[in-house]
């Protein structure tokens, strides 16, 4: 049984993500054309940035709700630095994904350090982050950024998407991160067997609070690619985002418990959670619905996950 479910749980992914391209195509003559799978892919690369370092976060036991909060304070930032502060393209990014891997730093210290739970910590993170958002723009969106700054959001390379090509770059460091460095094993084993890792001689403390640095930076990157998308400074952008991260990792396989996971199945997930959302817009299924689906999807994926480890438990 318990070979079954861990089979199971290894190519079912793919087997959803291959159902739900074929039924959309059925039902929507607009769902498989070159447009809007380049659309789909562009939609899905903010998330798959951000669900690579949920992923480590996850992989811990962790937990990071703050990842939505996160884009829209660096989606208002890096738009006051080149706007209201003069501040060139290059730098004023730089110093927004300095800012967001600080925020990281501050969930992780929190979490590592003070012991106070992850759910709390980047709760808290996420309501303070999401009203200083407000603040610095007055909640007035930021308009006026470099003509050149869309390219990151907007361009091609070739026929793919500049935001894809930086998805499946992050994709592929994080994937030697977690399976060929001391770090990664590392974080695979805190989630695993935390006093195993702590007793053979790893500060583990460390190991926590660097999972919520990598969030913090690679949710920050997602949110100045969603700016130079969007081309404006929005400051609720990213509400709700944290439910698209935490659903994509889940159904990619990532234990809710830590420990088990890979980041192809997280890319998988992350994969069908965009297509389910364009499929259902296309299909011009109520936003009310869409939200009753996301919720029932991740609950499926949090419920198998639970099943098969007290199987193999």
């Amino acid at each position: 049984m318990m070979k079954k479910l861990s089979a199971l749980k290894k190519y079912a992914i793919f087997g959803v993500l291959l159902l739900l391209i074929i039924f959309f195509s059925i039902v929507s003559s607009s769902f498989l054309t070159a447009s809007n799978l380049l659309t789909v892919t562009r939609q899905v690369a903010m998330l798959g940035i951000s669900a690579v370092g949920m992923t480590c976060v996850i992989l811990t036991s962790g937990i990071d709700l703050s990842v939505g909060s996160v884009m829209g304070i660096t989606n208002i930032v890096c738009a006051l630095l080149m706007t209201s502060a003069g501040i060139p393209i290059l730098p004023a990014i730089l110093i927004t994904l300095v800012i967001a891997a600080a925020i990281g730093l501050i969930n992780g210290v929190f979490v590592a350090y003070v012991r106070v739970p992850a759910l709390i910590t980047t709760l808290a993170m996420m309501t303070v982050l999401r009203g200083l958002s407000y603040v610095l723009c007055g909640g007035m969106p930021v308009w006026g950024l470099p003509e050149s700054f869309k390219f990151l959001g907007q361009g091609y390379l070739g026929p793919i998407p500049v935001p894809v090509l930086i998805m499946i770059a992050i994709f592929a460091l994080g994937w030697v991160f977690l399976n060929r460095t001391r770090h990664g094993r590392h974080i695979y084993g805190l989630g695993g067997n935390r006093e195993a890792v702590r007793l053979s001689g790893v500060y583990t403390s460390r190991i926590e609070t660097l999972v919520y640095v990598v969030s913090g930076f690679l949710t920050g990157l997602a949110g100045v690619i969603m700016l130079s998308r969007i081309n404006s400074g929005q400051p609720k952008i990213g509400t709700g985002y944290e439910m698209d991260v935490i659903t994509a990792v889940v159904l990619g396989g990532v234990s809710i418990m830590g420990g088990e996971g890979s980041l192809l199945g997280v890319l998988f997930g992350v994969l069908i959670t965009g297509v389910l959302a364009n499929g259902m817009i296309l299909t011009d299924v109520s936003e009310y619905y869409q939200q009753i689906t996301k919720g029932l999807v991740l609950l499926a994926a949090v419920t198998f996950d639970t099943v098969a480890k007290r199987r193999k438990t």
